[in-house]
């Protein structure tokens, strides 16, 4: 790929993930959500099938870590990538995903399958019944093996 064309895919990717006008900063200029804004533009400039995010905004605090929320919606909508994330946020898990494997601890195994269907995926989606009933759900699961664990 020639130089002219790293530079077309980059601008187009930093443009993809809202940073276009940031093209030129240094990492230390960039704020925690901007740096993984970068990280997921140059990992979608491979142009990949599946990303893998493990995760990806335990480092963020609640205000960004829920705009990166909104962005990986408006991503996922525009590019309709599958992304594979790992998450101990039940929260997180619930609201980015329409579909949770939940692992059981040593060995990871698969302990359930859970399909996510939520009316609207924004921020108010949370004060919901059904989110809520999915987050309960899936926090007993994950305390119920817990528990089990810790009685053994």
């Amino acid at each position: 790929m020639s130089k002219k064309e790293r530079r077309e895919k980059a601008s187009y990717y930093l443009k993809v993930v809202g940073l276009e006008n940031f093209a030129k900063s240094l990492p230390k200029q960039l704020s925690g959500g901007m740096k993984q804004r970068c990280a997921i533009a140059r990992a979608l400039a491979s142009e990949p099938k599946v990303m893998l995010m493990d995760e990806p905004f335990g480092a963020l605090d609640v205000h960004t870590k829920e705009s990166m929320h909104q962005f990986m919606l408006e991503l996922w909508e525009k590019t309709n990538l599958t992304i594979f994330m790992i998450t101990h946020d039940v929260e997180e898990a619930v609201f980015l995903s329409n579909r949770i494997y939940a692992l059981t601890s040593r060995p990871g195994t698969v302990q359930k399958e859970m399909s996510i269907t939520l009316p609207d995926r924004n921020v108010t989606v949370k004060r919901h019944s059904i989110f809520q009933d999915y987050r309960d759900e899936l926090m007993e699961l994950l305390r119920g093996k817990s528990t089990e664990v810790l009685a053994a």
